[in-house]
C-alpha cells in the first residue's frame, strides 16, 4: 500500500507530465505552422510556380 507522501509524488508527477505534454504539443504546433508559412512563401515564388506548372503540363500530356 502506498504511503501518503509517495501517493502525492505520483499524483504531482502526473500533473506535471500532463502540463509538459501540452507544452510540447503547443511547440510542435507552432513549429508546424512556421514550416507551413515558409512553404507557402517558397511556393508563391515565380521560379517554383513555373517548375510546378511544367511538371503538371508534362503529366497531363502523358495522360492525353
Amino acid at each position: 500500500m502506498a504511503t501518503g507522501t509517495s501517493l502525492r509524488r505520483r499524483i504531482t508527477g502526473r500533473v506535471a507530465d500532463a502540463g509538459m505534454t501540452t507544452a510540447e504539443y503547443a511547440i510542435g504546433t507552432l513549429a508546424a505552422c512556421g514550416f507551413a508559412a515558409l512553404l507557402v512563401t517558397i511556393l508563391r515564388g515565380s521560379a517554383v510556380r513555373a517548375l510546378l506548372t511544367g511538371i503538371i503540363e508534362r503529366a497531363l500530356a502523358l495522360g492525353g
